[in-house]
């Protein structure tokens, strides 16, 4: 997965130290998703883009191709929202 998302994926910032991080990529992964991830502690500039599409620092942030996102998403506000 790339830190840059084709404009038909979802596109996660999170990092691996974060539990809501490491549970939202679980439920992508078992839905067969795909979806594009950024790393916050790999990629200089992903908490500030990050922030800049959720005006937060709460992670994940999970953009939909449809420019919508969620951040900190339950598993079922997840779910909800993939259909």
């Amino acid at each position: 997965m790339t830190s840059d998302s084709a404009p038909d994926r979802i596109l996660m910032f999170g990092a691996e130290w974060c539990g809501d991080c490491r549970r939202s990529k679980a439920l992508l992964e078992r839905e067969g998703v795909q979806y594009d991830y950024v790393d916050l502690e790999k990629v200089d500039d992903g908490a500030d883009r990050a922030r800049a599409i959720s005006g937060r620092t709460n992670i994940p942030v999970i953009v939909f191709p449809d420019g919508s996102h969620l951040v900190e998403p339950t598993d079922a506000e997840l779910a909800a929202r993939l259909g």
